[in-house]
């Protein structure tokens, strides 16, 4: 990755007590503990959010975009993402939370779900094409995609090459103004309501185009409870009805959400980085070959456990599920699913490329002898991988010792047998 690429992980030095709590749970090893303050390695780096959601200092946080930013576009459109309905309980409806958002301040509001509902059917008709290599896995999660680049690169030509229902959402949200109220696309603002910090950094950095067509990304819970208090003085619905997805848009929200709607073949759900680890090891291994499709989500309970929102994803999921229950009701919205004919029109502009995050020299010769140096300086380590040197692993540290960035004495139990040799031979000399 290149050095200048952004990153919305980000770290509050002042807040940092030293802990080793977040080098033991990023799965890519992205973090040291150095001079008791923790490093983020960017090039490690995949802004799951996991380090943000466990450290107990909140020292950790995710870059995200002001409320305040949409005062700089003349035309405003929000566009929730289905997790934002899962925040709320059942007494504050979607079509509320919808309404809440233009009281907030944007013209228009344009569901995520509804781009969701045309991914899942290019989806089904990507899946019935005979010569994609399978398990095909979905790119929905940037967290995922940014994870399979730099840990699993064998796996990059199994990833769906459609836009994210994000990316779709702002582009067609756009040609719907214009299209109904002539706004100029040069006026218009668009504002992704986000539950996680890699989808900051899709939009920043994104893997699918040159440029992204959101503006902006405001955290969900830097507006949640602002929302609320909104909705709590409007009890009723007063203005006319408008159009919203089906409840296979709402549902993607959640784990299973994708892969329940697509039709073609075996597929399964996996959430939780390290989970998401675990099958696409798997996968690289030939072990499963008799599965179809994978939704992989960084975040438990998917994209409800965001580091970004607010409520319990155990009681988002409930959340959800009662919304999803009221669509099902409702028969209004029983045939509103959003199709899309032409699924070229939505394939990635750009090529997803193997990222590595171990480069040891640029001269190949170098690096093997570095590679062995690494080896050997693991082989003489205490293989406790205990975290103590301020690296979650042994292997680990020798990387960084041969990378110039750490000392074998940064090992305790080294240290130790040093300062023991060092005493034996001051006895001696007494």
């Amino acid at each position: 990755m290149n050095k200048d690429y952004f990153h919305s992980v980000t770290l509050n030095t002042n807040m940092c007590k030293g802990c080793t709590n977040c080098i033991k749970y990023c799965p890519t090893e992205a973090i040291r503990v150095r001079n008791r303050k923790a490093v983020i390695i960017k090039e490690r780096c995949i802004d799951c959010g996991v380090c943000i959601r466990i450290c107990p200092y909140h020292a950790k946080k995710a870059v995200t975009d002001s409320l305040d930013t949409i005062k700089n576009y003349k035309y405003k459109i929000a566009l929730p993402a289905p997790a934002l309905y899962g925040q709320y309980g059942p007494e504050f409806s979607r079509e509320r939370i919808v309404l809440a958002l233009k009281q907030l301040g944007f013209d228009y509001v344009f569901e995520v779900a509804r781009a969701a509902e045309i991914v899942t059917n290019l989806s089904d008709k990507y899946m019935k094409n005979k010569d994609i290599k399978k398990p095909v896995i979905s790119s929905a999660c940037p967290a995922v995609v940014r994870f399979i680049q730099i840990r699993f690169p064998n796996l990059i030509e199994n990833l769906l090459k459609i836009e994210s229902p994000m990316e779709i959402a702002a582009a067609l949200s756009r040609q719907e103004v214009h299209e109904k109220f002539g706004i100029p696309y040069e006026d218009m603002g668009v504002f992704f309501i986000s539950p996680c910090a890699a989808k900051v950094t899709s939009v920043k950095a994104p893997y699918e185009s040159q440029k992204s067509n959101v503006d902006a990304v405001i955290a969900i819970k830097d507006i949640y409870l602002i929302l609320r208090e909104i909705m709590k003085k409007e009890d009723k619905i007063t203005s006319a009805p408008f159009s919203l997805s089906s409840a296979i848009g709402v549902s993607w929200a959640g784990t299973g959400g994708e892969s329940s709607a697509i039709n073609e073949g075996r597929r399964i759900a996996v959430h939780g980085i390290d989970n998401v680890s675990d099958i696409l090891e798997q996968a690289v291994q030939g072990g499963l070959d008799d599965i179809d499709f994978i939704e992989a989500l960084a975040c438990p309970e998917g994209c409800l456990g965001g580091p970004l929102t607010v409520e319990n994803p155990f009681i988002a999921k409930e959340n959800l599920k009662n919304e999803i229950e009221q669509i099902a009701v409702n028969a209004a919205h029983s045939n509103s699913v959003d199709k899309a004919d032409n699924i070229d029109e939505y394939v990635w502009k750009s090529t997803v490329e193997y990222s590595p995050i171990l480069k040891l020299d640029d001269d190949m010769e170098k690096a093997l002898e570095k590679m062995r140096k690494i080896d050997e300086i693991t082989n003489g380590l205490y293989d406790l991988d205990c975290g103590a040197c301020g690296a979650p692993s042994c292997r680990a540290l020798a990387e960084d010792i041969v990378r110039g960035i750490a000392k074998e004495t940064d090992c305790i139990f080294k240290l130790k047998e040093r300062l023991n040799i060092i005493a034996n031979q001051l006895h001696q000399i007494e």
